[in-house]
């Protein structure tokens, strides 16, 4: 085991390193500037559309507005706001959250043009169906030289989007708060049991059954989670201000936890990736789902899930883990077990429940949405009419992730989400142009 958590870590660090972190962060900011942060002008405008006001249920797609963005968002807004946090701040200290807000600030942008080119750029799949993503933006844009991206989107999509890590961490806080004296490994296997049942019971419903789920569980979730936290803070309101100048201070730390300045922000742009997925390219699969002829609505519907999955969750998450201060000496405590601390510290068994609750919604909901982003990978690679036999795949992936390594899953699906992000932003800086031309035609006939 050993020697596999080794070569998984050697893995992610290999793909999390200097080039790709300024591939997301330049490449989002150089979307920014580009656009003259046109896409930050329009939240309000986004908002009525996600609402449904620009509605188009005949145009080609499959989902609404609104699914399409609560199908992303149970993609997003998973145990990477949980556990990922924990994870980034156990190994970058308070400053690794500062860069998770910046690849989120930026990662606005990102979202508008890589969403934006998802609906411009749909092609169809071997059975004729109007699909979205990046390996199909890359087929349908770009000259035929560039194929092979396409390729390396859809392999690394294939792990990247596999339910390991959200079973892993789902399983250890449910085993360690209700069977503590089970036999571990006997315990975690019959709780992948029992969440391969309930994931096979949705994903064999289809997108819309998904979309349906993340719609109605979504919002319950987010309400619980931001009750919850709120109330710590209020509770010591007095230390909130320190924290949040110490996330600042030490993300400009040359000596901070994690190998320094570098390090940070190596952690916390490679964390604040993988939670709101901004650059790496799932995202454009949902959104690329959309009833519309539109490309630039669909855009601005995306662009706002960075702020709801990283500015505002991850921070709840990262300000009552820093208050509780376990995460200088976590000891056993890894991920989600950390985090579950924290609130116990403060809530008690209440707390723990609680979270127990808003991670059974995260776990669940993201894992029905990878399935749906893998089978798509699935698709492109072999062909749409063998998709049907990747969702027995994927629920024994649930099965698998329950009983392994929380460093192993982590590493490999981090290094993955890497893999996927280097053909994704690489088409949409190579596009970049027709986002905007379309951008300017878009507003110059709606004008907000």
């Amino acid at each position: 085991m050993e020697q596999l958590q080794h070569l998984s870590a050697s893995f992610a660090n290999a793909v999390w390193g200097t080039p790709l972190v300024l591939l997301l962060l330049g490449g989002g900011l150089f979307f920014a500037i580009y656009s003259r942060f046109m896409p930050y002008r329009h939240f309000g405008h986004a908002f009525g559309i996600m609402l449904g006001r620009h509605d188009t249920p005949d145009q080609p797609g499959e989902l609404s507005h609104a699914q399409a963005l609560a199908a992303a968002l149970s993609g997003t807004m998973g145990l990477g706001n949980i556990s990922g946090v924990a994870l980034a701040i156990v190994a970058g200290g308070p400053g690794a959250v500062f860069w998770m807000w910046m690849s989120a600030l930026v990662g606005i942008a990102t979202k508008f043009f890589t969403c934006t080119l998802g609906v411009m750029y749909r092609g169809k799949d071997s059975e004729g169906k109007l699909q979205g993503g990046p390996m199909y933006i890359i087929r349908e844009a770009l000259p035929r030289g560039f194929y092979p991206l396409a390729i390396l989107f859809s392999l690394a999509g294939l792990v990247g989007t596999l339910p390991i890590f959200q079973a892993n961490q789902l399983t250890a806080l449910v085993r360690e708060n209700l069977f503590p004296g089970g036999e571990p490994l006997l315990t975690s296997f019959l709780i992948g049991c029992a969440m391969a049942a309930v994931v096979a019971l949705v994903i064999f419903g289809g997108l819309q059954r998904v979309a349906k789920v993340a719609i109605a569980l979504l919002p319950i979730m987010v309400i619980t989670y931001l009750a919850m936290t709120l109330y710590l803070l209020l509770l010591h309101y007095a230390q909130v201000p320190g924290l949040l100048a110490s996330i600042v201070t030490d993300a400009f730390n040359p000596q901070a936890v994690g190998g320094g300045l570098l390090g940070v922000i190596l952690i916390g742009v490679s964390r604040g990736a993988f939670s709101n997925e901004a650059g790496v390219g799932t995202e454009v699969m949902a959104h690329g789902a959309a009833k519309t002829n539109e490309p630039i609505r669909e855009g601005l519907v995306a662009m706002m899930g960075p702020v709801a999955d990283t500015l505002i969750v991850c921070t709840c998450t990262a300000l009552v883990i820093l208050l509780a201060g376990t995460w200088t000496d976590p000891g056993d405590l890894t991920g989600i077990t950390l985090t579950a601390n924290a609130f116990r510290a403060d809530l008690g068994t209440l707390g723990v429940g609680l979270l127990l609750f808003v991670t059974l919604i995260l776990a669940s909901t993201t894992m029905f949405t990878m399935w749906y982003y893998g089978a798509k990978c699935f698709g492109f690679l072999f062909g749409a009419r063998l998709q049907h036999y990747y969702r027995w795949f994927f629920v024994l992936a649930v099965v698998f992730g329950a009983s392994v390594s929380i460093d192993v899953v982590f590493n490999l699906i981090s290094g993955s989400y890497g893999l996927m992000a280097i053909p994704t932003m690489l088409a949409t800086l190579m596009l970049a142009g027709r986002v905007k031309a379309a951008a300017k035609e878009y507003f110059h006939r709606h004008p907000y």
